[in-house]
């Protein structure tokens, strides 16, 4: 099968979660015998395209605007205008190579009229691989206004992205109950939990964590975006409670709105236990998960929607153990707790999440347990091998 894989952000350039994980999917469907492409937007590309391969894939970068880690406006009318770039800058290649099946990433909800169009064209089923439900989560989290011109933009694109899928594939089996009322999207959805390549990582050097003075620590690692979705105040408030506990320390590593309340916390608090670190490449990320002992994660407690944030692939991957607080519904919170691969509390229970890190800060035996049974859940609910499969599969076995 000719597969074309559509993603806003890709690999090496990329230190994003969505674009490793794309990049380890469009691995596997290679090795699984199929023909595949990524098309990803590329901002500072001096020509319309350029086509390209990496660690053996085809990757095919179209030009487009600025649509990371820039200031809201500016990105919604950047990422608007992607299907427009794409097609503007790929329109002979595209119809010079057709393609069986497009498989999109979603965010962002703005590929949906390019999808639409090589539909057309190609007369393909397409594969909506939907992680963030946008715009919900930022009405959740008081972003924008429901009912709100903004509000009324975003919808109207986020309709148009559903309805260029033959298939939604949410991210948890609590996501569905966001669609329960719409008889439009009901026959097109499933399920596709995230996933990631289960080649087990060994521990690495102590680089870093000889390089911050953290040799004799237990750390509490946090990697990736550091913005109002995750409530990092949170993970502040946690590190405020362990301030007792002298062998604790937490790392901070990423960018995003919310590195100013933590910067800012450090400072005022006196956080002696807390390190935070600008973002790094997908091979220093690497080195970090192979040195540091607790993958940290936090999503707000307004959200409504359940969430699998992807930072938990490379804690799994890294068999580290895991530890976060989660908004009530969802039910990542039962995923980890019942597998015994960490503990997972409700945002906002300020005292179960700092009983739960004391336990893992306390017991080495214990993190060493929990995170053989986070590499175990790896491979057995979220490999790169189910994902692969289900994306490839003729839709009627879906």
């Amino acid at each position: 099968m000719k597969l074309l894989l559509i993603v806003d952000d890709y690999l090496p350039g990329s230190i994003k979660v969505a674009a490793k994980m794309m990049h380890d999917l469009a691995l596997e469907l290679v090795r699984s015998g199929h023909e595949v492409t990524v098309c990803t937007c590329a901002p500072a590309l001096n020509h319309a395209f350029v086509l390209d391969e990496f660690e053996g894939v085809r990757v095919v970068r179209f030009r487009s605007g600025v649509i990371k880690n820039i200031a809201k406006t500016r990105r919604a009318i950047n990422e608007t205008l992607l299907s427009f770039a794409a097609w503007a800058s790929l329109r002979k290649y595209f119809k010079e190579n057709p393609h069986d099946r497009i498989v999109y990433y979603s965010p962002s909800i703005f590929f949906g009229l390019l999808v639409w169009r090589l539909r057309s064209l190609w007369s393909c089923t397409a594969f909506l691989i939907l992680r963030d439900i946008f715009p919900q989560w930022a009405v959740d989290n008081g972003l924008i206004r429901k009912y709100s011109p903004v509000y009324f933009y975003f919808k109207f694109f986020e309709a148009i992205n559903y309805r260029a899928a033959t298939v939604i594939a949410v991210q948890s089996p609590s996501n569905l109950a966001y669609f329960k009322d719409s008889e439009r999207y009901r026959n097109k959805l499933n399920v596709l939990y995230n996933w990631s390549s289960c080649e087990r990582k060994e521990r690495c050097e102590q680089r870093y964590r000889n390089m911050l003075g953290l040799a004799d620590k237990t750390v509490f690692f946090y990697g990736g975006n550091i913005g109002h979705a995750q409530d990092m105040m949170n993970l502040i408030r946690l590190a405020k409670s362990l301030i007792g506990f002298p062998t604790a320390h937490f790392l901070f590593v990423g960018k995003g709105d919310e590195v100013e309340l933590i910067e800012g916390a450090i400072r005022e608090d006196g956080l002696r236990n807390v390190t935070y670190l600008p973002p790094v490449d997908q091979n220093e990320y690497e080195q970090m998960l192979g040195e540091f002992d607790v993958g940290l994660f936090s999503l707000h407690k307004a959200h409504i929607t359940a969430n699998f944030p992807g930072k938990l692939l490379g804690y799994m991957k890294h068999s580290m153990p895991i530890l976060g607080s989660v908004n009530w519904n969802n039910d990542l919170r039962e995923t980890i707790n019942e597998s015994k691969a960490g503990f997972v509390s409700i945002n906002g229970d300020d005292a179960e999440l700092t009983r739960n890190a004391t336990q893992l800060v306390e017991s080495y035996q214990l993190r060493r347990e929990m995170g053989s049974n986070a590499y175990k859940l790896l491979c057995t609910q979220f490999s790169v091998e189910a994902a692969a499969s289900k994306v490839s599969m003729p839709e009627r076995f879906l």
